[in-house]
């Protein structure tokens, strides 16, 4: 990755050298000059690995981190009156075994990864930052000469994971021929939530 980092460097920089930004804050040669300089004192990190599966397979992999649950579907198998039965593992070489769980216990140990109020599981910088991403985005489209985005080119999530994963989400996964169809939606229950879950305090 040190090779790959001196790379992206030396050609991130050439292309800043040749580059004649409309609004650029070095507004004489011996400052671009100076910036390039600055730049190439510092180390650059760089982490890039080819996804031998694929792109279906990088999203599976990112997916976990960034939508993960505190169980699996394929973890839990079946209802027995008020007990969950789920499947955990037995020891470090892999083994599984059942266990039963009253469904009370079940729902406290899942709120459990549940984050409080006013936290977040990932944290965005700089350009993505929430406070002022609308203005900082638009912002650098203009420094760019980029064209404002367009509302209704926006990819729906259907189309996304057809194109990236080739997986239809609303075909059954039991059948695969059957089409799933959204009979009701229900909100959370706030009320009870703010019971099960503590609320601690909001981050700065």
């Amino acid at each position: 990755m040190h090779a790959l980092s001196r790379v992206l460097r030396g050609k991130f920089l050439q292309a800043l050298r040749e580059a004649r930004l409309p609004r650029d804050p070095a507004t004489s040669e011996a400052a671009r000059r100076a910036r390039v300089q600055a730049l190439r004192r510092h180390d650059w990190v760089v982490y890039a690995k080819t996804p031998l599966g694929g792109p279906a397979a990088a999203l599976d992999y990112l997916s976990r981190y960034t939508h993960r649950t505190a169980i699996g579907n394929e973890r839990l198998l079946a209802i027995d009156g008020e007990r969950v039965l789920l499947r955990v593992r037995a020891d470090a070489h892999g083994g599984k075994r059942v266990v039963h769980l009253d469904g009370v216990e079940f729902i406290g140990r899942w709120l459990q990864h549940v984050l409080p109020r006013g936290f977040k599981r990932i944290r965005h910088y700089g350009l993505l930052a929430p406070a002022a991403k609308a203005q900082r985005l638009a912002a650098a489209r203009a420094a760019l000469q980029m064209p404002a985005p367009n509302p209704c080119a926006v990819e729906t999530v259907q189309a996304f994971m057809r194109r990236v994963a080739a997986l239809d989400i609303h075909a059954c996964v039991h059948c695969r021929s059957g089409r799933l169809h959204v009979i009701e939606a229900r909100g959370a229950d706030r009320t009870a939530l703010a019971r099960l879950v503590p609320v601690g305090p909001r981050p700065p």
